[in-house]
């Protein structure tokens, strides 16, 4: 009765937690990068990233929600399909280990910007951007291609 409802909000979700990574690292952290000053570039990107983690963890959780009413409706876990559901399962948890290790550095870095140690503070998020943050967005892209493989079969 509500299919349509659960796979909207699991899309939705998708596309705001992969997709705000992506306006993150393409547009934003590139433009962060010309600030000279460093603390306000340490600052600004704790900032935006602190909003960023924020705003995607209802969704974040709304994906498990609905991710785990669609399989449990569809009986993904039993039939032709289980390896697809089964993968997204793998990819999502993988994304949350992820998504849940770059918060805690974020917020032991801003704990560290506000106590003036910037060198410390650079040091908690520098595998952010370059390696932790690609890496979800490259799972996220794999899930979302899964999705939508699950939905056209």
């Amino acid at each position: 009765m509500y299919g349509h409802t659960v796979v909207f909000l699991h899309v939705l979700s998708a596309f705001i937690w992969v997709g705000g990574m992506i306006a993150i690292r393409i547009a934003v952290h590139p433009v962060l990068q010309s600030i000279e000053e460093p603390k306000i570039k340490l600052g600004k990107t704790l900032e935006i990233t602190g909003r960023l983690f924020h705003l995607v963890i209802p969704f974040i959780i709304t994906l498990l929600v609905t991710g785990l009413m669609m399989a449990i409706g569809s009986q993904g876990h039993h039939g032709d399909l289980k390896s697809f559901f089964l993968g997204k399962e793998i990819i999502w948890t993988a994304m949350t280990l992820n998504f849940t290790y770059m918060y805690m550095q974020r917020r032991a870095a801003w704990k560290l910007f506000e106590m003036g140690k910037l060198p410390e503070a650079k040091a908690k998020v520098k595998l952010i951007p370059d390696l932790l943050l690609p890496v979800n967005i490259a799972l996220g892209i794999l899930a979302l291609y899964l999705g939508v493989s699950l939905r056209g079969l």
